[in-house]
């Protein structure tokens, strides 16, 4: 099968966001299945459970009302949506196609009884389990800062009250002050969010603070769509933005959030009007109070099921997981919750499950008009993972301005699709 990067935006534009990887409507399974998560994979994996299986009794454990997506708050951080445009509810899955909605926090899961118990004090069981548990800091990685530091120089990797106190802070900042971003090295939640994010805070000063800073410190020598971003920095804004390397002395070790102040690997001190820093990552606790994961705190899954290894019946998914080479994307988490649903049906039928494929796209705005992307079709190749030669690639750099206005529209429409897939958001 030969994907090319145009055949597979294509693709993408025709289901709506949706995987590869798409077997008929089962009616036979039977059995309860709870999801642990609302977010992209969770609340995919929940409503295609049902629409694979309508006899299926599916739980979604979701300790929010309304889930605040991380795609899309930059936009907001820009200052370019309202935060209510990122919200999404959960009515929809509940009416039209009959998953149960519980809006609680799953405490604890004993994977041999196939039981969980919730902050409520209810236990509920199980025949399978899909955990979408996303992403927990670790706090313990980057000296000084802390839960408490958060409140002072947020991370904003949550979209919720981190991302509205980020922005009060960028609004109250004075015209020609620093925002210093620190970005984490590798595996975390969006490689690319960091540097739309950078972008869009650009776009906001350029409009409102015109003779602001942006600083990027980076644990990392390179980042994902990184000659893209780097040529629109320098069409859009200039030298408003700048990006250090680990080479460069871009790595911080050290954070000291009451003088909004950081410390590199070699000793630099650099202080900000507004400190926005991003730490190593993990997967969600409950992942770890299960025993899913590993010694990297992410969770190792069976390629081809996305089973845990250390729990069968345990469908892990999202950015909680170890799937490289598909990244931490909400796109992708909602690849792989179609493919469990699939999975999970043909397992409570008796059947093999279909052979698996998942694709992703994602979509990054460095201003309003100017979009770029990196798009990739994945199967099991030898067992493992892989993205297929030749599926996908990142924007052409020959692209002019009406390609860039193009690929902007692009991603609002990119975000539109997919919000109404999973949440049945209408725009």
């Amino acid at each position: 099968m030969s994907i090319t990067r145009r055949s597979a935006l294509g693709l993408i534009a025709a289901t709506g966001a949706a995987s590869l990887a798409m077997p008929n409507v089962a009616r036979g399974a039977t059995g309860r299945v709870v999801v642990i998560g609302g977010g992209f994979g969770g609340a995919t994996a929940a409503k295609y459970l049902k629409l694979r299986s309508p006899g299926l009794a599916v739980t979604l454990i979701e300790p929010a009302e309304m889930f605040y997506t991380c795609p899309f708050s930059n936009l907001y951080l820009g200052g370019l949506w309202d935060f209510a445009a990122i919200g999404q509810g959960y009515d929809l899955l509940r009416s039209d196609y009959g998953v149960e909605i519980v809006h609680d926090r799953a405490e604890t899961v004993d994977t041999a009884a196939r039981t969980l118990r919730l902050g409520g004090g209810a236990e509920l069981g199980y025949d399978a389990l899909v955990m979408s548990p996303g992403i927990d800091m670790r706090w313990d990685a980057l000296a000084g800062y802390g839960e408490a530091a958060a409140e002072k120089a947020p991370h904003a990797w949550k979209a919720g009250p981190q991302t509205q106190l980020l922005r009060a802070q960028l609004e109250a900042m004075p015209d020609g002050g620093t925002f210093v971003m620190v970005a984490p090295d590798n595996p975390f939640r969006c490689p690319p969010g960091p540097y739309e994010r950078a972008s869009l805070v650009a776009n906001y000063f350029k409009a409102h603070k015109p003779a602001s800073k942006v600083l990027i410190l980076d644990a990392k020598d390179a980042f994902s769509k990184q000659a893209r971003f780097t040529d629109g920095w320098s069409t859009l804004y200039g030298d408003m933005i700048e990006w250090v390397s680990r080479s460069n002395d871009g790595k911080v070790v050290r954070v000291d959030a009451d003088a909004l102040e950081v410390e590199t690997e070699f000793g630099q001190r650099i202080r900000a009007d507004v400190l926005n820093v991003i730490p190593p990552q993990r997967a969600g606790l409950i992942a770890d109070r299960a025993g899913l994961t590993n010694e990297s705190g992410w969770v190792p899954v069976n390629p081809a099921t996305f089973e845990a290894v250390a729990a069968p019946g345990v469908f892990v998914i999202g950015d909680a997981t170890i799937a490289a080479p598909m990244p931490k994307s909400g796109f992708a988490a909602n690849a792989q919750g179609k493919v469990v649903a699939a999975n999970i049906v043909a397992m409570l039928e008796g059947r093999e499950p279909p052979a698996p494929a998942w694709l992703n796209t994602c979509y990054s705005l460095v201003g309003p008009e100017y979009g770029i992307s990196v798009v990739g079709v994945y199967r099991l190749i030898d067992g493992a993972i892989a993205e297929v030669p030749g599926s996908g690639g990142v924007s052409p750099a020959s692209g002019g301005p009406e390609f860039r206005a193009r690929e902007a529209a692009n991603t609002f429409g990119w975000y539109h699709a997919i919000t109404n897939d999973i949440w049945g958001t209408v725009w």
